[in-house]
């Protein structure tokens, strides 16, 4: 897994490639409560790049949502496909979570 962030509009772009599994996840846990502690609170997550997400991955993901909520943040995906909307309808994550088709709209939704 790879892990890109930048500020656009006052939230933090996560973007991540790769596999987000049990391998990789506490790498993404790590940077995300990093971010968080320093005073970050909305956050979009790109998944255009992202191949393979495992449960563990869906936990972290819901970890940061939990985060986000204690300090009344928000989070949003952008370009959720393939594979990783398969597993995210099948979890219930389309329920859960805000999703938009891109980064722009994701960032529309949290400003």
């Amino acid at each position: 897994m790879d892990l890109q962030t930048k500020i656009e509009n006052n939230a933090i772009i996560v973007t991540i490639s790769g596999r987000l599994d049990a391998v990789t996840a506490s790498d993404y846990e790590k940077k995300i409560r990093e971010l968080i502690d320093g005073g970050n609170s909305y956050f979009v997550v790109d998944f255009e790049q992202l191949d393979y997400i495992s449960s563990a991955g869906l936990r972290v993901l819901l970890l940061m949502a939990k985060l986000l909520k204690e300090k009344s943040g928000q989070v949003c995906f952008a370009n959720v496909k393939g594979n990783v909307q398969s597993v995210f309808d099948m979890s219930g994550f389309t329920s859960l979570f805000k999703m938009e088709n891109s980064v722009a709209e994701a960032l529309a939704v949290l400003s």
